[in-house]
């Protein structure tokens, strides 16, 4: 059933990045860009990670090296889209409260300068964790065969105390901008009128559904302590929990994007019907 969801929601994804791709004005707008490196980094989780869970579900060992390199790209992955699901609420935010300087701080050049933060910002945890398990680890482990899982990467109490403070910061940080980008444009909305109003409005319900689809990304991060904690009382309830927190906490946020935008957006959605009907939808919309 997951294979099913996970190859269905990849299939859309890739339709909603070629839908990006087949218009210049998405890739010269900010939203646009970010809203498929939201995609990507989806899209190449879900497979990576559904591929491990069979692995780890039919007890297929492999060299740790081998799966370090898939937690790099996991852990890279798993916090890019909370990261930059914040960099698109801050768009929001900047558009609806500063218009005026929306083009000059979403250009194009600063776009490029967001995306490199990005990379950044999402990488520093997943080298500092790895970092923690290279001095905790001697060499002759990395070629063992083991099942591969994050669990592996905590031999030492420390280091998962370490990493529970290093996700908290994040989520702190993530739900100060989100909780802050959401009171100035509510601020904004009630103050508006006319059509700018219903476009504030609209903004704001963004800004929720980003909140909700980051809260359930941050979430994920407490999974492996809560997780860590259960399988110390009950193995069938871990594998339990295990399950469902993967299902609602990693499938279910990297299934809300189309959502948000693939679908509430009218314009990306008239490329979208364009796209996917081959161009049977243009002689209706006019779009070019």
């Amino acid at each position: 059933m997951i294979d099913l969801i996970v190859s269905i929601f990849f299939m859309i994804n890739l339709l909603l990045i070629a839908t990006v791709f087949s218009n210049h004005v998405f890739l010269s707008t900010m939203r646009y860009i970010l809203f498929v490196i939201t995609l990507v980094s989806d899209s190449i989780l879900l497979i990576i990670a559904n591929l491990l869970l069979i692995l780890h579900s039919t007890y297929f060992t492999i060299e740790v090296s081998l799966c370090i390199v898939f937690y790099l790209i996991v852990s890279l992955c798993a916090f890019v889209t909370p990261v930059t699901l914040t960099a698109m609420t801050l768009e929001r935010y900047v558009a609806i409260c500063l218009p005026l300087r929306h083009p000059e701080l979403c250009s194009l050049h600063n776009t490029q300068k967001c995306i490199l933060i990005i990379l950044t910002v999402s990488s520093v945890p997943c080298f500092i964790i790895l970092s923690t398990f290279i001095a905790a680890t001697s060499s002759s482990v990395y070629t063992q065969h083991k099942r591969c899982s994050m669990e592996m990467f905590v031999s030492i109490p420390w280091q998962n105390h370490f990493k529970f403070a290093l996700f908290q910061f994040y989520f702190f940080i993530m739900s100060i901008t989100i909780t802050f980008s959401y009171v100035k444009i509510m601020i904004v909305a009630k103050a508006a009128s006319g059509e700018n109003k219903k476009s504030t409005w609209k903004g704001l319900s963004t800004v929720i559904l980003h909140a909700f689809q980051l809260l359930l990304c941050l979430i994920q991060l407490w999974c492996p302590f809560i997780e860590s904690a259960i399988i110390k009382i009950d193995l069938l309830l871990y594998i339990n929990v295990r399950y469902f927190n993967y299902v609602t906490f990693i499938l279910a946020p990297r299934c809300l994007s189309p959502l948000i935008y693939g679908l509430r957006d009218e314009k990306f959605l008239n490329a979208l019907k364009y796209l996917a009907l081959c161009g049977l939808y243009k002689k209706k919309t006019g779009f070019t």
